[in-house]
């Protein structure tokens, strides 16, 4: 048994609904699972017109939804109808690099996709996964879309 002062470690990971993230998803499971970590899945989410992109403005609600459906598709891609419950998620409001960042605060580690939803598909490493890459709190593990392929 262990003392009362010993805390579980955490294995932060970005959820966008992208192939990549998906990966992400799977790949932090398989890894908790294996170290005895518990999963924060977390989902970042921001109004595009309140952050300057163009466009017409949107109510918050609406980007909000959209993201809670994008990030419940992403957990269900991966575990179906049962998610273990070493996972936990997190919708959090702000840019997503940001979120992700203060979340690996304390992590064990930071897993991200090489490219979220609004990669490009030239693009080796999307922004959000380099900006991790140089400012996460915690070792960092880029997982790509096609890793499974690729073993």
């Amino acid at each position: 048994m262990g003392s009362d002062t010993e805390v579980t470690p955490r294995v932060v990971v970005g959820v966008d609904g992208s192939g990549a993230s998906e990966e992400a998803l799977r790949w932090a499971a398989q890894h908790a699972q294996l170290t005895g970590a518990v999963v924060e899945a977390v989902c970042a989410w921001d109004t595009p017109s309140e952050i300057g992109w163009a466009g017409p403005a949107t109510e918050a609600g609406f980007d909000l939804e959209r993201a809670r459906l994008r990030f419940a598709e992403g957990i269900r891609a991966v575990f179906g109808e049962v998610k273990p419950a070493e996972v936990h998620e997190f919708l959090v409001r702000g840019d997503p690099s940001e979120v992700l960042v203060r979340a690996s605060e304390g992590a064990e580690l930071l897993v991200v996709g090489n490219r979220g939803r609004g990669g490009f598909a030239r693009a080796m490493l999307g922004s959000v996964s380099q900006r991790c890459a140089q400012h996460a709190k915690c070792p960092v593990v880029v997982v790509r879309a096609d890793a499974r392929e690729a073993g």
